[in-house]
């Protein structure tokens, strides 16, 4: 599958140029800009999703507000919606990749990197992201975030405290949710086996096993607090109760089988919200390096061992390991009963991330996530009827 784009160019002052003849790149994925970015024939920067042929990703015509300094010959005249929008990120705005690069810029130079070229790579409601290439190669990264993902810089320190070597070093935090993280050489290990979860798993235990019960650290650090409540929940599948069979029955079963999760005895920690191999980085040593801590929480470490396992065919193994090892930070829990209870719930609680980023995204991008809510409440009803 690929995709056609077309760019709908302004200029640093957000004057409308008009719109380059369409070409195809090859990764279907929207929010992946770098061969957009490569195939335009002049130097631009994208902004933002204007509109698509079909309701969501991947693949399909894709069109795009883009900057240049450039004026390219032989434009198509194509307007654009230009209107200023509250929700808008800032590096959707003309001016405002330049805004961030320029920072970037000048932190790199501070501490010593000298010349750096950005090359953009990713863009959409959730992040932009360029790499900052040094003479040698990559040296670091330029991520910017929306406000309700601004507590990652923060996190990053507070899984650094305990496994310095697990994340990113981040070399500088700015306005506008903007970071400056070093450069993880190695690959993204997106279907990645059993032997890696494994891994992943042991690895991260310690820094939960550290944060466990430290709910006034985590949340004055900035962690959003996701402890489990029902009555969330609720609101999220009330548009939903007629539509989805069965999920009336799991939002009034919730009170009791939150309870009997409590009763479990697992502690609340920092949980990293989407711990899932594509979330991890390994070099040709096999060095692991867990990444994209913008959906990390305060909540229970069961979220994340069944996001580590989703898709398994055998996650016993691994499920058997967690375990034991939360039985030996907290004697007496009952960790196996907490993750089979909250099988459905972490469903449900997909579903109120993706409801939450509708609710502070500017419409145009709600395609990125069109039919995520209902999705994940129709998994929430298919998990608690195993």
């Amino acid at each position: 599958m690929r995709r056609t784009v077309t760019l709908v160019l302004v200029d640093p002052a957000g004057v409308l140029l008009g719109a380059l003849p369409p070409f195809p790149v090859a990764s279907p994925w929207w929010q992946d800009v770098a061969e957009v970015v490569a195939g335009a024939g002049v130097e631009v920067t994208v902004l933002r999703l204007l509109h698509a042929d079909r309701e969501a990703p991947p693949g399909g015509h894709v069109t795009y507000l883009a900057e240049t300094r450039e004026r390219p010959d032989d434009l198509i005249p194509l307007g654009a919606d230009l209107v200023p929008h509250a929700l808008r990120a800032p590096w959707a705005e003309p001016g405002g990749p330049a805004a961030s690069l320029a920072w970037a810029s000048g932190v790199l130079d501070r501490l010593g990197f000298g010349t750096v070229t950005a090359h953009q790579q990713r863009t959409w409601n959730l992040s932009a992201i360029w790499r900052m290439d040094g003479p040698d190669g990559p040296v670091a990264w330029l991520k910017q975030v929306p406000a309700f993902f601004a507590h990652e810089p923060a996190v990053l320190g507070l899984v650094a405290d305990v496994a310095p070597d697990l994340v990113p070093y981040v070399l500088a935090a700015g306005p506008s949710g903007r970071m400056l993280l070093t450069h993880v050489p190695g690959a993204d290990r997106y279907g990645a086996g059993p032997e890696l979860r494994a891994a992943i798993g042991e690895l991260f235990h310690p820094v939960q096993a550290h944060y466990a019960g430290r709910v006034r650290q985590l949340l004055a650090a900035g962690v959003p607090d996701r402890r489990l409540d029902a009555e969330r929940f609720a609101c999220v599948a009330e548009p939903y109760l007629g539509d989805i069979a069965g999920l009336a029955d799991l939002i009034d079963g919730l009170p009791h089988r939150l309870a009997a999760v409590a009763d479990c005895g697992l502690p609340d920690t920092l949980v990293h919200g989407d711990l899932h191999p594509g979330n991890v980085r390994t070099d040709a040593d096999g060095h692991v390096v867990i990444i994209d801590w913008g959906d990390s929480a305060l909540g229970n470490p069961a979220f994340d061992l069944l996001r580590l396992t989703e898709g398994m065919d055998a996650p016993e193994p691994i499920v058997t390991e967690w375990a034991r090892r939360w039985r030996e930070t907290v004697p007496g829990c009952d960790p196996e009963r907490a993750a089979e209870l909250l099988r459905p719930v972490a469903a449900l609680l997909g579903a109120a991330t993706y409801a939450g980023f509708l609710a502070r995204i500017e419409q145009s991008e709600w395609p990125y996530h069109a039919g995520d809510v209902p999705d994940r409440l129709a998994a929430a009803v298919a998990a608690g009827d195993r």
